[in-house]
């Protein structure tokens, strides 16, 4: 009987349980997680204009992890040993067989003033300090932007930036307060959002043109002040600040004894192998992965690398050869509060559509779907 050990308890992690017990029903799973709980992180946007509360995006997983015979081992990971055989953690250590490591990123916290900046992607104490922020103001300057990490491209999330800022904007105009605010969206990028393609660039700089929103793009951030953004390209007054950094990979990796990336990230292959190592597998945005430069920091893409991580550890436990490889693929509807844009991009294609009710309603669609087999 295998003894399989999967880090992280979001996306890619929960596709990694799901498929191992598919594949293999004997197999002895253990899931380390500081809490048996999935938040569901798309839907954060939301919180700000109360589309969703904290308890509509904090999913309690024991039930689905005693359907799957899944044990949980509440804890959080510090280090790896016996070439990752023992995961650390600070309650206690967990051996294995087989390991695959989902327990995401960390933002880069670096830039001087940082904390006067809201993170929405952070969780539910950012997003609803956001709200909270917002109904309170009578008018002012709203500044939302987005960084990367230099030492590793593909290391930015942006989508749910664009989604926060359009979607305040709806809300606001809904509320009738629009006049009294002035929106900023800054990126140290000349095209922010280059990852979903040149065609979605366009379409959401247009997008924000139509709806009077200023941009202050390409210049490298300085960092900021209560009320303040800089930048290389000068500064601006902000009243609130909605900034999310670029990530950068789990601190506890930095001595684990993985090969790493530039950025500090897991360095994986295309087969969600952690380079040079046996029998440990990499999944969502603890890795750098072999594959194009615009290859996704998202759910969809971490559920893909999980399917494939747990398809080859099994075959590598079994002897067999592990030469599954993972699609690229981004896939993500970027919400305005009212309409959604779909923005699709692989290897061979791409598609950016116009702006959509009944997508707003897809996106919504989808979070129940995702979510009922926890319920």
């Amino acid at each position: 009987m295998h003894k399989i050990t999967v880090i992280g308890a979001g996306f890619g992690a929960l596709t990694a349980v799901e498929n191992l017990r598919k594949l293999d029903s004997t197999a002895e799973i253990t899931l380390i997680a500081p809490n048996d709980e999935l938040l569901y992180a798309p839907s954060l946007i939301w919180i700000p204009s109360r589309l969703r509360s904290a308890d509509d995006l904090r999913i309690p997983l024991k039930g689905h992890l005693d359907k799957l015979n899944i044990h949980y081992h509440k804890g959080s990971v510090t280090g790896l040993s016996d070439n990752g055989r023992t995961v650390h953690t600070d309650n206690g250590d967990v051996s294995n067989d087989g390991l695959i490591i989902a327990s995401g990123g960390r933002f880069i916290k670096k830039l001087p003033g940082i904390e006067h900046a809201l993170t929405i992607c952070e969780g539910l104490p950012a997003a609803e300090a956001m709200r909270d922020k917002l109904e309170a103001m009578d008018g002012g300057t709203l500044a939302f932007g987005f960084g990367g990490n230099p030492k590793e491209p593909t290391a930015v999330r942006g989508g749910p930036m664009f989604e926060l800022l359009f979607g305040t904007e709806t809300l606001l105009r809904k509320q009738g307060r629009r006049d009294k605010f002035k929106f900023v969206f800054f990126s140290p990028a000349p095209k922010p959002g280059v990852r979903l393609g040149e065609k979605a660039v366009g379409k959401l700089l247009q997008h924000m043109k139509k709806r009077n929103i200023e941009t202050h793009l390409g210049h490298k951030m300085v960092g900021f002040e209560a009320n303040k953004v800089k930048t290389e390209g000068g500064e601006f007054e902000a009243d609130l600040i909605m900034f999310m950094p670029g990530l950068t990979g789990p601190a506890w990796i930095a001595d684990a004894g993985l090969t790493l990336s530039e950025g500090g990230f897991i360095k994986a292959d295309r087969h969600a192998r952690a380079v040079g190592t046996e029998r440990i597998y990499v999944a969502g945005d603890s890795g750098s992965f072999e594959g194009p430069d615009w290859m996704p920091k998202q759910a969809h893409m971490a559920d893909l690398q999980a399917e494939t991580a747990a398809k080859n550890l099994l075959a590598e436990l079994d002897g067999k050869k592990a030469d599954a490889r993972f699609k690229v693929e981004l896939v993500c509807i970027i919400d305005t509060n009212e309409k959604g844009i779909l923005v699709y991009r692989s290897e061979n294609r791409s598609l950016v559509t116009p702006p959509c009710r009944l997508l707003h309603y897809a996106k919504r669609f989808f979070e129940g779907w995702y979510l009922r087999k926890f319920r």
